[in-house]
């Protein structure tokens, strides 16, 4: 789970101005945290596929968000996917 704290610390380590917490970098990188919770959360309950559902809402929600990003500026996409260890 994304406790108060962590979720803190993924935006003070993303945001890009003072006072930000809902740009695009922090967004992505608190549905990222979400999903890795989710993805390790599935190797213990394999069949717990209403969360799977959810997980598969979250992936595609960043996803827009990432191409939303890359559409607007390309340097900030490269940067942030190199950041959050994504697009291999």
């Amino acid at each position: 789970m994304l406790t108060k704290d962590r979720k803190t610390e993924v935006i003070t380590t993303y945001k890009t101005h003072e006072g930000d917490t809902g740009s695009p970098e922090v967004q992505v990188a608190i549905l990222s945290e979400r999903i890795t919770y989710l993805t390790e959360h599935f190797k213990t309950h394999a069949k717990d596929h209403h969360s799977r559902r959810g997980l598969l809402k979250l992936v595609g929600q960043r996803r827009r968000l990432l191409d939303y990003v890359k559409r607007k500026d390309a340097d900030r996409y490269l940067e942030l996917i190199k950041r959050l260890g994504i697009r291999k």
